[in-house]
């Protein structure tokens, strides 16, 4: 899997530290909608209800952006004909928490590959201000 290119915003809050809002209700109708796939054209109109009166979106920034998940391996697609010819139905790769997990495994190795003594370090420290999370990360480990 390519990584992502990846604006954290640590000021934001979920999905939002890395995601445009219209890029989150669009995943969230993928993974929604699993079993069957969806068409650009339904993400777009999803999106486009779940903004309304707060921002217009294109349909061309949501092809985009599916086609971008899908080129991260976040999302895959299925090609199908339809009247017009052939169309994509999009599905998720990861699910939800995958997604997550990819979001925070991203940023974890680039911190450790660039400053990884501080980035150690970092965590070390976090984890001393949350001895429950410590506790569990040993566990795992």
């Amino acid at each position: 899997m390519v990584p992502l290119p990846i604006v954290f915003d640590p000021g934001k809050e979920g999905l939002e530290k890395v995601l445009r809002d219209y890029q989150i209700e669009a995943l969230r109708v993928v993974w929604a909608n699993a079993e069957r796939g969806v068409t650009s054209r339904e993400v777009w109109e999803s999106v486009k209800r779940a903004l309304e009166g707060v921002k217009t979106i294109s349909r061309a920034s949501i092809i985009n952006f599916l086609n971008a998940m899908c080129d991260d391996g976040i999302l895959r697609y299925k090609e199908e004909t339809c009247k017009g010819g052939m169309r994509r139905k999009y599905f998720p790769a990861l699910d939800e928490e995958g997604f997550k997990k990819y979001i925070a495994q991203t940023v974890i190795e680039s911190l450790l590959r660039d400053f990884p003594e501080q980035t150690l370090e970092a965590i070390r420290e976090a984890l001393s201000r949350h001895p429950e999370l410590a506790d569990k990360l040993r566990s795992l480990i």
